[in-house]
């Protein structure tokens, strides 16, 4: 059975394990019909958590979702969706101003084929815009009725006080989660942005607890051909002649090693490290297949002992990345791993 988890200080309750659209549509898998296949499967499964936005596949993903949910079961879903990324050519379908936000929001609401969204995120901080503009037409949308709550999308820990101060300085709704990138190979959101959730009641619902698919255990040296979509439109991420590659390429050796020990999988090990991090809400999968989702939904019933964290915090230490995409994600030196050891109430 489900054990679900409180949503920040929100009231609502939500699945340890958020079903992620970013690959239903062209830029994953483009069959519309398995796409809803995966969703209903998520969702008899216990998943009541769908997240997309509308820069996957231009808007394709959110179209798939709305037909999974269109019929009877959008009421019991936790629908999250995100705006930020280039939509067409036009220079203004871009961003975090009022102006793209009306107008977008009233594209994924067709899209999704819904009244409301629950969870609307700004998908990246925005430099060029201030945030007092983006909470402020954000704050209209909740009083419309049309959004239910307000999160982000990988902004750093002082972006995320800056919002909770704007909230609370010029009277907009409350910024209520955040959703930031972590993973065994990327831990250096737990120095400061984990802790900043902590500390503000916020939820997080974290993205790639595969690591962009080093922890699905078919990465191994030796390999010399790409083995994923990812894999083959980014050869030079799995590129193992890469320094950063290369370290990676040894930490997940040990680790499969490690989870072998442990009788999991590598991908459950992996699942199971960020859903023990006690800021942590819900852990994004994000399935193509039929086959990766049966491959997933196990992992929220793992519980890591003392033992095995402790040799993950040897192979990977706490706060620090193998990452280089997440380098920005490097604030003061975390001295105190104890923090993830409590347990999630």
């Amino acid at each position: 059975m489900t054990q679900y988890r409180l949503f920040g200080n929100t009231g609502v309750r939500v699945s340890p394990l958020t079903l992620g659209a970013m690959n239903f549509g062209q830029r994953g898998n483009p069959d519309h019909d398995e796409g809803v296949r995966i969703i209903h499967r998520a969702l008899d499964e216990g998943i009541n958590v769908v997240d997309t936005a509308d820069v996957y596949s231009q808007g394709e993903s959110e179209e798939i979702v709305g037909k999974a949910l269109d019929g009877g079961r959008r009421d019991d879903v936790f629908l999250a969706t995100k705006f930020h990324g280039q939509i067409g050519d036009n220079v203004n379908q871009f961003g975090n101003s009022r102006r793209w936000i009306f107008q977008e929001v009233e594209r994924s609401l067709r899209r999704l084929r819904t009244d409301w969204i629950d969870l609307y995120q700004v998908h990246r901080p925005e430099p060029d815009t201030d945030f007092d503009e983006t909470l402020g037409a954000l704050s209209d949308l909740v009083h419309q009725g049309k959004i239910r709550y307000i999160g982000t999308s990988t902004f750093p820990a002082s972006a995320i006080v800056e919002g909770q101060w704007i909230a609370q300085r010029r009277g907009r709704e409350r910024v209520v989660s955040e959703q930031p990138p972590y993973s065994i190979l990327a831990r250096g959101v737990e120095r400061e942005v984990l802790p900043v959730a902590q500390r503000y009641g916020l939820a997080v619902i974290s993205w790639s607890p595969l690591a962009g698919g080093w922890l699905s255990g078919r990465y191994h040296r030796g390999l010399t051909e790409p083995i994923s979509l990812r894999a083959g439109r980014q050869p030079g991420r799995f590129d193992p002649a890469l320094p950063a590659n290369a370290a990676k390429l040894v930490a997940v050796e040990q680790l499969a090693d490690l989870a072998e020990q442990a009788g999991l999988s590598l991908i459950h090990l992996a699942i199971g490290f960020v859903l023990r991090h006690p800021a942590v809400t819900s852990a994004i999968i994000g399935p193509r297949t039929l086959e990766h989702l049966d491959s997933q939904l196990g992992a929220a019933k793992v519980t890591l002992s003392d033992d095995v964290l402790n040799r993950i915090d040897e192979i990977v230490p706490p706060g620090t990345t193998l990452n280089p995409a997440d380098a920005g994600y490097q604030p003061p030196e975390l001295t105190d791993p104890r923090r993830r050891r409590r347990p999630v109430s």
